[in-house]
């Protein structure tokens, strides 16, 4: 059997031990593999193969280290929970009265309401701005269309 037939068997084993296996182990093993049997019949020394097989390796793992890290890196921009309202627009549902609470429809959720401008009223069908929680109420201004 030709020697870079042996370094793609080697490479092909190592990838189904890395599906097999959980973690991500092997799969550099099997592009190192791949990769130098792949260039066997240019460089035909073993040792040659061998410093082929740990490069390809090394890199194909700091690769796949750097990629890893960029898809499981968290995203510190995505809010949750209530904290995904503040800036939403919703519509009024009961009309917010001076010092009285409202009602807010803010996507597909009922929240009651009162004015950041204290004094101000803001009549049912209107469009406010949610600009911050206080307990389960949120506080809201008008919305105008030009912002």
């Amino acid at each position: 059997m030709d020697v870079w037939a042996i370094w793609l068997a080697i490479g092909i084993f190592f990838m189904i031990i890395e599906i097999i296996t959980p973690g991500f182990y092997f799969f550099s093993f099997g592009v190192g593999a791949i990769v130098t049997g792949l260039t066997a019949r240019i460089f035909p020394g073993l040792p040659t193969q061998l410093i082929i097989f740990s490069l390809s390796t090394t890199i194909s793992f700091l690769l796949m280290k750097r990629f890893a890290s960029f898809l499981l890196k968290p995203n510190a921009t995505i809010s949750s929970n209530v904290d995904a309202l503040i800036g939403k627009i919703g519509t009024v549902t009961k009309s917010i009265q001076t010092d009285k609470k409202g009602y807010v429809k803010v996507e597909s959720e009922e929240w009651s309401a009162i004015s950041a401008n204290s004094g101000e009223s803001i009549e049912e069908g209107e469009q406010v701005k949610v600009l911050r929680l206080e307990g389960n109420k949120v506080i809201v201004e008008k919305h105008s269309k030009e912002t």
